[in-house]
């Protein structure tokens, strides 16, 4: 149960660190690789979708079902299902249009020298962004969490897909903010600390859910975790991946991403 523990909270410290190295790799690249991040962000969306719709879902339905029934079961794990997807999307549509993560940016922006700091409101859009990430990333982070400590393998599937979709939320964060600036530390530091909101979720599903965790708390947990997962994917990864997709690779992306997932659920039966 310790390693476990242990597993758990390292494995969402890792996929919520990635947005430093969305970070990094802003201030180190001159341009941006469209293919790569074309099927980085189709692969991810295909981990997701798959892992949420052929595994978490049926892992959620399976729980809830064995602890109240048939006819409950299925009916919670339905409504814990849209439940997460509402969850999500009010939390979208909450956060102001200029400080949504979803509006992807490009290297490129931040060698504009003749725009920089000459709009202050960009430092506030940079600051909006990275508040928006720490509250999407908050419940990833319980996610990723709840996942590892029931299934390991299956937490370390949904670390690596969130971990990559969290590269570019880095950039995000960071083009405005240095394109306000002219400061790469600040950028770096803003970008890093909204990373930290998924180990923090982690913490408090430790502490807050931990107690509570029996069947029928599990199963509404990874019922909402499945329609999060997918609504991201749809909402998020998809449409960002299409943005700079070239000859259709963000669905040779996804596509890769499914059969990866697949491979993998089946080696760990």
């Amino acid at each position: 149960m310790m390693e476990n523990l242990l597993l758990a909270f390292g494995l969402t410290l890792m996929a919520g660190l990635a947005t430093g190295i969305g970070s990094v790799l802003a201030f180190f690249t001159s341009t941006t690789n469209t293919k790569f991040l074309s099927l980085a962000l189709g692969f991810s969306a295909g981990v997701m979708i798959y892992v949420s719709m052929i595994e978490i879902f049926w892992k959620a339905k399976d729980a809830l079902v064995g602890s109240l029934g048939v006819e409950w079961g299925n009916w919670l794990t339905v409504i814990g299902f849209f439940g997460g997807m509402f969850l999500i999307a009010m939390i979208d549509k909450f956060i102001p249009k200029q400080g949504n993560p979803h509006e992807v940016k490009k290297v490129e922006d931040m060698n504009e020298k003749e725009t920089a700091i000459s709009d202050p409101s960009l430092l506030k859009m940079g600051t909006f962004t990275a508040l928006a990430i720490a509250i999407h990333n908050f419940p990833e982070g319980i996610a990723t969490f709840t996942s590892a400590l029931q299934d390991p393998a299956l937490g370390i599937a949904i670390a690596v897909a969130i971990a990559i979709h969290n590269i570019p939320e880095g950039i995000a964060v960071s083009v405005p903010v240095y394109f306000a600036t002219g400061d790469k530390k600040k950028a770096f530091k803003l970008s890093f600390l909204s990373g930290l909101s998924e180990p923090v979720g982690a913490i408090v599903a430790y502490l807050v859910l931990m107690p509570f965790l029996n069947d029928v708390m599990f199963g509404m947990i990874f019922a909402a975790v499945a329609g999060i997962m997918v609504f991201i994917s749809l909402d998020e990864l998809l449409p960002a991946s299409q943005k700079y997709d070239e000859a259709h690779i963000s669905i040779y992306g996804l596509i890769g991403g499914m059969g990866v997932m697949a491979l993998s659920l089946l080696l760990f039966i």
